[in-house]
């Protein structure tokens, strides 16, 4: 058996959240138009039969980053944390080029150029991404994505623009909306891979708690909903969490429950200014409403359950500069402080009250 982390790279709107959920079959990271949707790390993990004559089984552990660009605040820099840790351990990473944008990079020789100084001042958001991938030492695929969009003619001046630049271990043309190139993407990816053991289950498909996905799946509610500075400057922090106790036994055999178990779930979105909290809440709330609506739909669908969905909104002025709260957004974090809140927790009589 093969089995392995490969990291995904590119810039914002490169389609990198997308392929994720394509190559998982599961909605395992957001997706919308706007840039900088993707704050933190997420992996997807995907089993691949073995297919004898071509590839033994595998377990390749895709990571999804956040879109490279230049960092202009605290959570920027974080973002940008993310894309350093994602490649301290990968075996393969996929560098994601849109087909539909042009490409922004200084003139290259030729494709077997010697790897030029590292540079601390990039002229573009391009050339800063290739300058994180000279400095690995794996497999180095280059992906053009949203193929389907442009004509195929347009795609060899793209691809020898490109590889004059890096010498790419494959050069893969995919659309992950129409799963053109997905299957032979995948086998490059096992070809490449070492020989190992699973990182996880069989049967889990992505590292991600629940209640981060739930807080990801109302943020994306937020990109959808609203416009201009909003979305970037909105976090959502799940506040209360309160599974579903399992559904009574039919009282008749064969009888199906009555109704699906209820979940309570309450959330504050934050933003920065008065101003995005009033865009927030909309005119007698109906804009917080449309948000907790889309976003309810999308987790009862994760969860399988009834969902009561209670969302505020609150203003923390300059959020995405303070350390101390862009730490706390991660999930990991929110993770280790949960465990000691339950830790430190009053522990029960003993007879069982508390």
């Amino acid at each position: 058996m093969k089995s392995g982390f490969v990291a995904i790279l590119g810039r914002p709107n490169a389609g990198k959240s997308t392929l994720l959920n394509a190559l998982t079959g599961e909605k395992v990271a957001i997706v919308s138009a706007k840039p900088q949707t993707t704050r933190n790390r997420i992996a997807g993990v995907v089993e691949v039969p073995a297919r004898k004559g071509v590839h033994p089984a595998a377990q390749i552990v895709f990571v999804d980053t956040p879109g490279v660009h230049k960092p202009g605040s605290h959570l920027d820099r974080r973002m940008l944390q993310e894309v350093y840790e994602a490649l301290e351990t990968r075996d393969v990473v996929l560098m994601l080029m849109d087909a539909t944008r042009r490409v922004q990079l200084e003139e290259a020789a030729e494709p077997a150029a010697e790897p030029k100084r590292e540079r601390t001042n990039w002229a573009s958001e391009d050339e800063f991404l290739f300058g994180l991938i000279r400095k690995l030492d794996c497999p180095v695929f280059l992906l053009l994505t949203k193929i389907d969009l442009v004509a195929k003619d347009q795609l060899l001046p793209l691809i020898d623009t490109l590889t004059r630049h890096f010498g790419f271990a494959q050069v893969i043309p995919v659309s992950a909306r129409k799963r053109d190139g997905m299957d032979l993407l995948v086998r490059k990816i096992v070809e490449a891979l070492p020989v190992g053991e699973r990182y996880y289950p069989k049967d889990q498909y992505t590292d991600q708690p629940q209640r981060f996905m739930v807080a990801e799946l109302i943020r994306e509610s937020i990109l959808v909903e609203t416009g201009e500075e909003v979305p970037y400057a909105s976090a959502v922090v799940i506040e209360r969490y309160e599974e579903a106790e399992p559904p009574a036994p039919p009282r008749k055999k064969n009888q199906p429950p009555a109704r699906l178990p209820l979940t309570r779930i309450a959330a504050a979105i934050y933003c920065e200014r008065d101003g995005q909290k009033a865009i927030l809440i909309g005119k007698g709330g109906s804009k917080l409403k449309e948000i907790g609506t889309g976003a309810r739909h999308k987790i009862e669908s994760l969860i399988g359950t009834r969902v009561y969905l209670e969302l505020h909104v609150i203003v923390e002025p300059g959020w995405r500069e303070s350390k101390s709260f862009v730490e706390s957004l991660d999930w990991r974090n929110q993770l280790e402080r949960l465990a000691g809140d339950q830790i430190t927790a009053k522990p029960p009589d003993e007879d069982g009250s508390v």
